[in-house]
C-alpha cells in the first residue's frame, strides 16, 4: 500500500483547521507558560494520572518543561504504556521510523539517520548491547518496567555524547514516586495469525507480569518486577540473492541480445520460519532519600531472550545458472527452452534448463541476555549539588544456525519476482516429494553460529552550583570516564552426509498460501539429523579464528555549562550555554591473513578528540507558547565492529586486492541547529512546529579504496570515512482532546509529520547511492482516541515513506525498506478499580514488509509476510 503525498497535505491542512477552531474556545483555560526550570532537564512536574489520556498529558509537561528539544512516552501507571514494547511506542513520535525484525519493531531511525547514529541510555547512562555495534534493540524492554522515555534531539552540554540523530533515554520506576504499595499483575495471550497453517506448529504465546512498588517510609522505596513471555510468530519469506551488474563488481553479459548489458539474479529462496521466543527480565530498584539533601538510587535489570526457530527453505539457481552470465551460466540463458523478462536491463524472471533446486532444513537458536546496574548518589548543600554516578552492564549473545540440504535438478526451473506481482517459484516435477530427497556430498551438513560479548564500565560526577533565579542562574561542571570491550567469535564447521537419501518416513510436505512455489519439506529437526548426518558434533577445530575480533575503547569526557535567565522585550526566557570534550581511545584486535596463508595476529591503536559546545534558548510568547532554538556540534562514534583489525589480503597477481575492517575510523561528525514553536493552547493539548538543518561533516559507508600494507598498496574493501553532507527536515504535532465538543469530550487525537531532505549518501551503488541509512522522506501518525475513565480505546495509523536499512549483522548489506502503511487498534476495560482488560490488535490491514537491491525496485531482496498479531491480557492492582 502507498500514500500520496498529497494525501499527507491534507491531512496537515485538516489538523490544523481544527486546530485553529480549537484555540478560541481553549482560550480561558490555557496554562499560563513555563518560565522557571528545574535543575536537571530531565527532572519535570507531572500530573498524576492514568491511561492513554494520561500518558499523553505527562508527555506534553516533560515536552513543556525541558531544556531542550525533545519528545516523551511518560506513565505514572505501573505497567500501562499504551503498547507492548517500547520499540513500539518510540515509532509513533515525530520524525521516528523502525524496523520489524520477526513482526516486532526494533531498532530506531530518528530525522533521517539511522540506528547508528542513535545513542542508547537506560536513567542516563550508556548500556551494552548483544548487536556487534552499539545499536540498542528497543523491543528488549518490556513497557511493564518503564515509566517514561524521552527523545533528545537537541544537544546540552551536560547530555552523553554519541547521539547524532538523537539520545534515547530509558526511565525505569523511582519507588518514591508513586503513592503507597502497589502491586500491579497482567497475564494474558498473543496470537499471530500468520503462522496459523502452517504443520506442527501452534502461533500462541502468552505474557506474564508482576511489578511491586513499596514505599517502606517516606525516605526509603523498593521496586521489583518481573516478566515472561513467549511469542510465538510463523511466517514465510520470498527473498532474491542480489544481481550480478557491473556497478556492483559483477560481471553480466548481453541476455537479450539488444547491446545493453543486463544484470542477472544470482538466485533466490522460498523461506519459511516458525519462531518460539522466550523472554524472561527482572528490575529491581532501591530508593533511598533520608532527607532532601541527600538521595541515593540503585537500579538492577536483567533480560534473557532465547529463539528456537525451524526454518523450511528452497533454494533456486544456487549452482550458479541464473546469475553467472559472465562464468558458466550464458548458455543457461542461450538454451531454447529457456525463457526470462527483462526490465530496465534487469532479469526480474527467468526459467532456465537444469537449474538446482535446493530443500533446507534448519533451525537456528539464540540466546542474549543483559545485565545492567546503577548506584547514583545526589547530594545538596546550599546552593550546591554534587551528583556521583556508577555503572556496569554486560549483555552476551550465542546464536548457531544448523542446517541439513537436499539438492536436485529438474529439467526446468526458474523464479518470477516482476514487480507488482506476487514472486513465485517454479520447477518441471515436485521437488517436494519426500519419497526424493537426494543427500550430496558436494553439500554437506552446515554449522554457522557465533558468540559475542560486550562489557561497559562508566562513572561519572557531576558538580551544579545555584547562582539565582535571573542573570546567570545555574553553573555545572563534570566528568565522566567509561571502559569497553566487546568481542566477537565465529564458530564453523560441515558434516558429510552418511546416507544417499533422507527416509521418507521422517519428512512431510506443504505449500504456503503466501506465494506460489514448489512444495516445502518438513520433519523433526534432531531426527533428520541424526539419520543425514549422524547428529551434529562439534569438532574441536570449530573455531573460525579469522573471522574474530575485539576492540577495547575508553572514553574520557568533560564539561562545563551555564544556565541563564531573563527577559527580551518584556518577554521571559531561559537558556544554557556550554561545551564537552570528548578523548577517545581505542585498540582494535584482529588476525591478518595473506594469500590464504597462516593467521598472524594484529593490534591496530587509534584515537581522536572532539570539543563539542551547545547553545539551547527558549523564549516564553504569549500566553501557553515558546519558541526553541538549539546550535550544537555533535558527534557519534564509529560502530564497533567496524573497528576491527582483521584483514584477508591477495598480492599473488595484480592488482592486490583485500577485504578488512578499519581500526583507523574517524567519528561521524555534524553541526546542527533547531528551530521549533510550540503552543500548548489548553491541558493535554499542543501544537509544535520544528525545522533543523544538520551539516554532516564525515560519513562511514563501504567502499574500496587503495591502502598500503607493510609496503604494499591494496585495493581495500571495507568501512572508510567519506564525505557528508547536509540534512534538513520539519515536523509537525497536534493534539488535544475534543472538549470543545461536548458530545465528544471523551475523543481526541494525537498526529505527527516529518518531512526530510537530505543530500548524505551512503557510498553503494557506486553509479547510484542509496540514501543514508534511516532516511524516510515523509513519515505520518495519526492516533484517534477515546477514555472515559473506565473503556479506553485507541486507532492508530503509521506511514513512512522509503528509506535504506541494514539487513542483519553486515553493515555493507543495503537494502531499501519500501513505503509502509500500518494500522493498530487498542481498547482497554477497567472492571473496576483493581481489575482491568487489554485488547491489542496489530497490523490490521497485514501490511507486508518488501525490501529491494540496489536502489532499484526491480530487484527484489526480500517480501515478508508477518501477519496480524493479536492480544489479550488481564490487569490486576492491589
Amino acid at each position: 500500500m502507498t500514500i500520496k503525498r498529497k494525501t499527507l497535505i491534507a491531512a496537515g491542512v485538516s489538523a490544523a483547521a481544527l486546530f485553529t477552531a480549537a484555540a478560541p474556545a481553549f482560550a480561558q483555560t490555557a496554562p499560563a507558560p513555563a518560565t522557571t526550570r528545574t535543575d536537571d532537564a530531565a527532572q519535570v512536574d507531572e500530573v498524576v494520572v492514568t491511561g492513554i489520556r494520561g500518558s499523553l498529558r505527562s508527555a506534553i509537561g516533560v515536552k513543556r518543561n525541558s531544556d531542550l528539544v525533545i519528545e516523551a512516552i511518560s506513565s505514572q501507571d505501573i505497567g500501562q504504556l499504551p503498547n507492548v514494547t517500547i520499540a513500539e511506542e518510540l515509532v509513533r513520535l515525530p520524525g521516528i521510523n523502525g524496523t520489524r525484525d520477526r513482526g516486532n519493531q526494533s531498532q530506531a531511525a530518528i530525522r533521517g539517520l539511522g540506528p547508528r547514529l542513535v545513542l542508547g541510555l537506560v536513567n542516563g547512562r550508556e548500556v551494552a548491547s548483544s548487536e556487534p555495534d552499539r545499536n540498542i534493540r528497543w523491543e528488549i524492554y518490556p513497557s511493564e518496567i518503564v515509566s517514561g522515555v524521552q527523545v533528545y534531539k537537541s544537544q546540552s552540554a551536560d547530555l552523553v555524547s554519541g547521539g547524532i540523530a538523537g539520545t534515547i533515554d530509558i526511565r525505569t520506576v523511582r519507588p518514591l514516586d508513586y503513592r503507597g504499595p502497589e502491586f500491579v499483575g497482567t497475564a494474558g495471550v498473543v496470537y499471530y495469525d500468520a503462522g496459523k497453517d502452517l504443520p506442527d506448529y501452534d502461533p500462541t504465546g502468552y505474557r506474564l507480569s508482576a511489578n511491586v512498588t513499596h514505599p517502606v517510609s517516606d525516605t526509603l522505596g523498593l521496586a521489583l518486577g518481573a516478566t515472561h513471555q513467549v511469542q510465538k510468530n510463523g511466517y514465510s519469506t520470498f527473498e532474491g540473492w542480489g544481481w550480478n551488474d557491473a556497478a556492483t563488481g559483477g560481471s553480466p553479459g548481453d541476455v537479450d541480445g539488444d547491446g545493453d548489458l543486463d544484470a542477472t539474479f544470482w538466485g533466490a529462496q522460498t523461506q519459511v520460519k516458525r519462531l518460539t521466543e522466550t523472554r524472561n527480565g527482572v528490575n529491581g530498584a532501591l530508593q533511598w532519600k533520608p532527607s532532601d539533601q541527600f538521595e541515593l538510587n540503585l537500579d538492577v535489570l536483567y533480560s534473557d531472550i532465547k529463539i528456537d526457530e525451524d526454518q523450511n527453505q528452497i533454494w533456486y539457481g544456487n549452482n550458479g545458472a541464473y546469475g553467472n552470465y559472465g562464468g558458466s551460466s550464458g548458455w543457461a540463458y542461450g538454451d531454447p527452452t529457456a525463457s526470462y523478462t527483462i526490465i530496465n536491463n534487469t532479469v526480474v524472471a527467468a526459467r532456465l534448463p537444469y537449474a538446482s533446486v535446493t530443500n533446507v532444513i534448519a533451525k537456528y537458536t539464540e540466546d542474549k541476555t543483559l545485565f545492567a546496574t546503577g548506584l547514583n548518589g545526589k547530594w545538596t548543600s546550599g546552593d550546591w549539588t554534587l551528583t556521583g554516578d556508577l555503572a556496569y552492564s554486560k549483555a552476551e549473545r550465542e546464536n548457531m544456525w544448523r542446517a541439513i540440504f537436499t539438492e536436485q535438478y529438474p529439467a526446468m526451473a526458474g523464479v518470477d519476482m516482476t514487480p507488482g506481482r506476487t514472486p513465485s517459484a517454479y520447477a518441471s516435477y515436485d521437488t517436494g516429494d519426500v519419497s526424493y530427497q537426494p543427500l550430496q556430498s558436494y553439500r554437506p551438513a552446515q554449522a554457522d553460529g557465533g558468540n559475542l560479548s560486550d562489557e561497559l564500565t562508566t562513572a561519572r560526577f557531576d558538580v551544579s552550583r545555584y547562582m539565582g533565579d535571573t542573570g546567570l542562574t545555574d553553573v555545572s561542571f563534570g566528568a565522566r570516564v567509561t571502559d569497553r570491550t566487546k568481542e566477537y567469535t565465529r564458530t564453523f564447521w560441515t558434516q558429510a552426509p552418511i546416507i544417499a537419501t533422507l527416509p521418507a518416513s521422517l519428512l512431510t510436505s506443504f505449500k504456503v498460501s503466501d506465494f506460489d512455489t514448489p512444495s516445502f519439506i518438513n520433519g523433526d529437526f534432531d531426527a533428520v539429523a541424526k539419520a543425514a548426518i549422524g547428529g551434529f558434533v562439534q569438532p574441536a577445530n570449530s573455531t573460525d579464528t579469522a573471522s574474530g575480533w575485539s576492540v577495547d575503547e575508553t572514553v574520557a569526557e568533560a564539561y562545563v555549562k551555564a544556565k541563564f535567565a531573563g527577559t527580551l522585550g518584556g518577554l521571559p526566557y531561559t537558556g544554557n550555554i556550554g561545551a564537552r570534550a570528548v578523548q577517545v581511545d581505542t585498540t582494535s584486535h584482529g588476525y591478518e591473513s595473506v594469500n590464504g596463508g597462516a593467521l598472524t595476529p594484529v593490534s591496530i591503536d587509534n584515537d581522536y578528540f572532539q570539543l563539542l559546545p551547545s547553545l539551547n534558548l527558549t523564549l516564553s510568547l504569549a500566553e501557553g507558547q515558546q519558541l526553541r532554538f538549539g546550535l550544537a556540534r555533535t558527534m557519534a562514534r564509529p560502530p564497533l565492529d567496524e573497528l576491527r583489525a582483521g584483514r584477508t589480503l591477495y598480492n599473488t597477481t595484480p592488482p592486490p586486492t583485500g577485504s578488512a575492517g578499519n581500526p583507523l575510523l574517524e567519528p561521524y561528525i555534524a553541526n546542527q541547529v533547531d528551530l521549533s514553536y510550540e503552543f500548548y493552547f489548553a491541558p493535554e493539548a499542543l501544537f509544535a512546529a520544528a525545522i533543523y538543518y544538520k551539516d554532516v561533516e564525515t560519513h562511514i559507508g563501504y567502499s574500496t579504496q587503495p591502502v598500503t600494507i607493510n609496503g604494499t598498496t591494496y585495493n581495500v574493501t571495507g568501512p572508510f570515512n567519506g564525505d557528508g553532507g547536509g540534512i534538513s527536515g520539519a515536523e509537525f504535532t497536534f493534539q488535544t482532546p475534543f472538549s470543545f465538543v461536548p458530545a465528544l469530550e471523551n475523543f481526541g487525537i494525537y498526529a505527527n509529520f516529518a518531512y526530510v531532505h537530505s543530500d548524505v549518501k551512503e557510498f553503494y551503488p557506486a553509479n547510484n547511492p542509496l540514501e543514508s541509512t534511516g532516511l524516510a522522506k515523509e513519515t505520518a501518525t495519526v492516533d484517534l482516541w477515546y477514555s472515559d475513565g473506565k473503556l479506553e480505546s485507541r486507532l492508530g495509523y503509521k506511514y513512512h515513506s522509503p528509506f535504506t536499512v541494514i539487513t542483519g549483522w553486515d553493515g555493507s548489506a543495503l537494502r531499501t525498506l519500501e513505503a509502509e502503511t500500518t494500522l493498530d487498534f487498542s481498547a482497554s476495560y477497567q472492571l473496576t478499580s483493581n481489575v482491568g482488560f487489554r485488547f491489542q490488535a496489530s497490523n490490521l490491514t497485514d501490511e507486508e514488509v518488501r525490501v529491494h537491491y540496489d536502489n532499484d525496485v526491480n530487484r527484489l531482496a526480500s517480501q515478508t509476510r508477518f501477519g496480524r498479531r493479536f492480544s489479550l491480557d488481564a490487569t490486576f492492582r492491589y
